[in-house]
């Protein structure tokens, strides 16, 4: 998806109509990134706007470093992120007499979703190595060509390949299964 510069330029200058143009044309590329790490509808939604509320508040922090798609892919994804450890926490922290016998599909769509383990994996990767899960991420989760997340995170391309080989081989050691995408 290609977003208008100018569009981009009026919104960050403070046009109103501009800003509110921007959110809804980029709200479905928005929603699609949360959704390829959470697996319920809600949750990917519930990221989604907090994704887009962070790009309507730092829109003026954009230095055209790397795409406006790009930027926003960063935001996105560490939405979903982020909601995802919101989610678990406060599934961790519920006692046993809270917990239904009928499972809630919003917490049991991360807690025992399909995607657990990857985001799992992503949690502990970015505790060893910070740098390392912010390429993988961009590159095997939103699907960023290397020369994007090059710019994007100010690192040379060769560093950023070698993080995403530290990173995929971290978390097939995390996963116990070799999977041809990382």
């Amino acid at each position: 998806m290609h977003v208008d510069a100018e569009l981009v330029d009026r919104a960050r200058s403070g046009d109103p109509r501009a800003l509110d143009e921007l959110l809804t044309a980029i709200r479905p590329q928005v929603l699609r990134r949360c959704a390829r790490l959470l697996p319920h509808v809600h949750d990917a939604e519930e990221a989604s706007q907090d994704a887009l509320l962070a790009i309507a508040t730092h829109l003026h922090d954009y230095t055209g470093r790397g795409s406006f798609m790009g930027w926003v892919t960063v935001i996105a994804s560490n939405s979903a992120r982020q909601t995802y450890r919101t989610l678990k926490r406060r599934f961790a922290e519920r006692s046993d007499d809270e917990l239904s016998a009928t499972p809630d599909p919003r917490t049991t769509s991360v807690i025992a979703g399909s995607r657990l383990d990857l985001l799992d994996a992503i949690e502990a990767l970015e505790q060893a190595h910070p740098a390392a899960a912010e390429a993988f991420v961009l590159r095997d989760v939103a699907a960023l060509p290397y020369e994007e997340i090059a710019a994007l995170t100010g690192a040379p391309l060769g560093t950023v390949k070698a993080r995403i080989h530290t990173a995929r081989a971290f978390v097939r050691g995390r996963l116990g299964v070799y999977v041809d995408n990382f």
